[in-house]
């Protein structure tokens, strides 16, 4: 799953990447204090984007570790759910392990994508989807895929939920730190949909 591909990928797309990698990684699992300190290191201009960026800096910087963890699992984990599910299925259909999974995987298999064996989640969770779209960009799975197939992946897989979803994650009760990463998300989300919609086909 780490075939890194000789094409080189263009700067815009290297950043467009890496946001996809630090927002998955941010919805995949509690931050430490390693990347709680990445987050206090980012700044950003004024646009819409950065100003969510800029926000998130400063809610990081004042955030430690154990109280992230707290409120992850508060979102995330919960007595038998957290307070938000973050999987397409769900908010495609309102049940988990529905047919939008079962075509993202065929998509998966189709691109030679496959789950990480430590990984027991669903494949159709936010933090997989970001993670598949940045390996996609740069080609870690094979060839960097064409604007073209990231903005059929994007349109099928994400572009109908995952700004509401982070909607949800900016408004719900036990964010703080992931109120300024669902801000983060959903400006980037407006930014990737509005960018594909102005390619061609």
């Amino acid at each position: 799953m780490n075939a890194v591909a000789d094409m080189k990928v263009a700067d815009e797309d290297g950043l467009r990447a890496d946001l996809y990698n630090f927002v998955g990684l941010m919805l995949s699992a509690p931050p430490d204090q390693l990347l709680l300190d990445q987050c206090a290191g980012l700044s950003g201009d004024d646009s819409e984007l950065g100003k969510a960026i800029a926000a998130l800096s400063r809610v990081a910087k004042a955030t430690k570790p154990a109280k992230v963890e707290s409120e992850f699992n508060a979102l995330f984990v919960g007595l038998g759910r957290g307070e938000l599910l973050p999987y397409a299925s769900y908010y495609l259909t309102g049940f988990l392990n529905e047919k939008p999974l079962a075509a993202l995987r065929a998509d998966m298999a189709a691109r030679g994508i496959t789950r990480a064996p430590n990984v027991y989640e669903p494949e159709d969770n936010i933090a997989s989807l970001m993670e598949m779209m940045g390996g996609m960009i740069v080609g870690r799975f094979g060839e960097p895929a064409s604007i073209e197939v990231q903005k059929t992946f994007f349109n099928k897989h994400i572009a109908s939920w995952a700004e509401h979803f982070f909607a949800d994650l900016e408004a719900a009760k036990n964010s703080v730190l992931y109120a300024s990463l669902g801000s983060v998300g959903k400006a980037f989300m407006e930014i990737e949909r509005e960018a594909f919609r102005m390619t061609a086909g």
